[in-house]
């Protein structure tokens, strides 16, 4: 049964941050709130969770993966950013996108897609996550929270307690979460390539 916790929305609690982490830490796969709907995360060299994110939303090792990362000096250590995307990034930084980018050596090669060396990566504007993600020390390996058969991003607490209770090991809440999903960029050509549109807006990218 998966534990639940209900955190202040602006000022989450540190005592329960703490036991957020250590319970990442532990191997321990979480449903946490962003500022796009609900996602799945675990600690990056977590193999057993990582199966458990892909097994809950039926994807494969081709699916994009994301990290989320407090700011863009931690995006620069696990993808290869030159000055041109790094001014990009910069701009819409916190917020609600996803960036698909090469990764780097310093990623497991289970977390890339197999053929393209790519992941996910993106910067949330969200207290609780930058509070989850300070005390973790690094990124959090996450997946939207999008069950099969569903065609939007599961955003209320209570339904994601009923329908993954056995399947997560913690349910973290702190009021409203957005409904929709992130928007995602590819950003490994020459022009930015919208692959998703969601809460971020194109204006950014010249994608309107």
């Amino acid at each position: 049964m998966a534990q639940f916790f209900s955190l202040h929305p602006e000022h989450p609690q540190p005592r329960l941050v703490h036991q957020a982490v250590e319970i990442i830490r532990a191997g321990g796969l979480v449903a946490l709130p962003t500022d796009s709907a609900y996602a799945l995360g675990c600690h990056l060299g977590d193999a057993k969770s990582l199966e458990r994110i892909r097994r809950i939303r039926n994807v494969d090792e081709r699916h994009h993966l994301t990290l989320m990362c407090r700011d863009l000096s931690e995006i620069a250590t696990f993808a290869r950013v030159d000055n041109v995307r790094y001014r990009l990034l910069k701009a819409v930084t916190p917020g609600s996108y996803t960036f698909i980018l090469e990764g780097t050596k310093e990623l497991p090669r289970r977390v890339m897609h197999p053929k393209r060396k790519t992941i996910g990566l993106r910067v949330p504007d969200h207290p609780l996550v930058q509070a989850l993600l300070a005390e973790l020390g690094e990124p959090l390996l996450t997946s939207t929270l999008i069950l099969p058969g569903d065609t939007e991003p599961l955003w209320d607490p209570e339904e994601i307690r009923d329908r993954l209770e056995k399947l997560v090991d913690l349910v973290l809440e702190c009021g409203a979460c957005g409904p929709e999903a992130t928007t995602v960029v590819d950003l490994t050509g020459d022009e930015p390539e919208l692959l998703r549109a969601g809460r971020g807006s194109l204006a950014p990218f010249g994608l309107e």
